[in-house]
């Protein structure tokens, strides 16, 4: 019997020392259990709907199955500013911020679904990029292997299916649109027809990625006032340069 525990506990420490030492590679290394503390101070507030749901390890857990995300910048500044950018237009995606307060950017992932469930039911946003539409949950979906048309709710209830639905968001091109991972690694080169739409790299062309239709070509506006202050914040944490061009209030949105 004694054996049998002994062993068990040796095969319990190995997967939890596989574990630790996954998060030490990979986006783990930049984001630790610390730092993400400190991005996400009130992500498990009890204000928050999202209370609970948003957990670090679930974070890691999603990005080991998106290898180049966080890792293929060629640098550490360009991976930083990668993670900041992504937790900068989630963060605003899920804030429970206040305009104008002092700890306005200190919100992020407070919700993991739209408050009134307003836009195209039953695949409203969801999760930390706030998946909508059934065009994308089946397309992603369909990328992770499950039925998220059938059930779009595991978005909202599996932590990791809903990391992973805002991971496969950001890393992948969809029609006329590049992937924001391209983008702000520099990756991205615009076509002529970008150009002429003002469209630039840059952290503002993310924006216009993910909801340009309602926030880019309209001059100043708190929505992207308040993506720009989370971006801000992260990047100033993790000591790394914000780029070029932060907002879109002059480029036309890509379905134009």
């Amino acid at each position: 019997m004694r054996f049998v525990q002994a062993a068990a506990f040796a095969a319990a420490l190995v997967l939890a020392v596989a574990a630790s030492g996954a998060a030490a590679q990979g986006v783990g290394s930049i984001i630790t259990q610390e730092v993400y503390d400190s991005m996400l101070p009130n992500r498990d507030n009890s204000l928050c709907p999202a209370s609970g749901f948003y957990t670090y390890d679930a974070f890691i857990a999603a990005a080991d199955s998106f290898p180049a995300f966080g890792t293929s910048g060629g640098s550490d500044e360009l991976n930083k500013r990668e993670l900041a950018a992504f937790f900068g237009q989630t963060s605003h995606e899920t804030t429970g911020g206040t305009k104008g307060s002092s700890d306005q950017f200190q919100w992020g992932y407070c919700f993991k679904e739209e408050i009134n469930k307003a836009t195209s039911p039953p695949y409203y946003g969801r999760g930390p990029i706030q998946l909508t539409g059934q065009s994308n949950y089946q397309a992603a979906g369909d990328f992770l292997g499950l039925d998220l048309v059938g059930n779009p709710d595991l978005v909202s209830t599996d932590a990791v299916v809903s990391f992973k639905t805002a991971l496969w968001f950001w890393t992948t091109a969809q029609g006329n649109k590049p992937s924001c991972h391209d983008v702000i690694l520099g990756q991205w080169t615009p076509s002529p027809d970008d150009d002429a739409a003002g469209r630039v790299p840059g952290y503002g062309v993310i924006t216009n990625i993910i909801n340009g239709g309602i926030e880019c070509g309209v001059g100043p506006n708190d929505a992207n006032v308040d993506r720009i202050g989370y971006y801000q914040r992260y990047c100033d944490m993790l000591a790394v340069g914000y780029g070029d061009n932060l907002d879109c209030y002059n480029q036309r949105n890509f379905g134009s």
